[in-house]
């Protein structure tokens, strides 16, 4: 699986991008990586976002263990890779029916983050139990939501291009391919909002630090994000009603 956002969807942590001497790369332009991920996976999907990016899927030649789902429902977009172990309990807390799947539960989780606010993120995202990842867009806000389980028990990275884009995918090739040494693996046990950056769901009180990652050759490639056991931040989310959406207050 596959996304890229632009910046002014998902503004990219400084920290995770390299400086180096390699060539410049764009992930949007002339979408060259969309192209480049259809070319590896010719069954793949493409849904174009506009100008906000793009997400990309394919089923084919999947870890029977960490399945790919996607759906779109309204104007919510979701690719969920892995499974969650307590979907029941999940199905009964969202209301949702029996044919229900994990990727169904975080539209829905996401949605009553958004539409009533009754539950902190870091909360929402803790309840699901399970090895996952996945990657989440709404086009009627603008808003990007991804995360990984606290193992990150499915392979998982994010990067930045050239001109500042997020990119997300499974695949550590395509994640150079767009990126190239401005990448570094999805930290485990975090989630990543357009408004409130990367923050940890098993600490959410805590800071996230970026630690340099250094490859074979000695070169800086992106950062590693670990919680900062000496700094607090508030992480209180308020109600909020159907004028606005937790996204802007978080």
């Amino acid at each position: 699986m596959l996304a890229v956002f632009d910046k002014s969807v998902a503004k990219c942590p400084e920290a995770l991008r390299s400086p180096g001497k390699s060539e410049r790369v764009y992930a949007l332009k002339d979408g060259s990586l969309a192209k480049n991920f259809s070319s590896l996976h010719p069954d793949s999907i493409t849904i174009n976002l506009g100008p906000s990016g793009f997400i990309a899927y394919s089923t084919v030649n999947q870890n029977p263990l960490f399945p790919r789902l996607f759906a779109a429902v309204d104007d919510i977009f979701c690719l969920f890779q892995g499974h969650i172990e307590n979907v029941a309990h999940l199905k009964q807390q969202y209301g949702l029916n029996k044919t229900a799947n994990e990727v169904n539960i975080v539209i829905e989780a996401y949605r009553s983050l958004r539409d009533r606010g009754p539950y902190p993120i870091d909360q929402v995202v803790r309840d699901l139990h399970g090895k996952f990842a996945f990657i989440l867009y709404d086009s009627s806000s603008k808003v990007a939501f991804v995360a990984s389980d606290a193992d990150a028990s499915v392979p998982f990275y994010w990067g930045a291009d050239a001109e500042g884009h997020v990119v997300v995918s499974d695949d550590a090739e395509i994640i150079k391919k767009g990126c190239e040494k401005s990448f570094a693996p999805f930290p485990r046990g975090c989630f990543f909002t357009s408004s409130g950056g990367l923050r940890s769901f098993e600490h959410p009180q805590n800071e996230l630090k970026p630690v340099p990652r250094v490859d074979s050759s000695g070169e800086v490639c992106g950062a590693n994000f670990k919680v900062d056991a000496e700094s607090k931040k508030q992480t209180s989310m308020p109600r909020v009603g159907s004028a606005a959406d937790w996204s802007s207050h978080y």
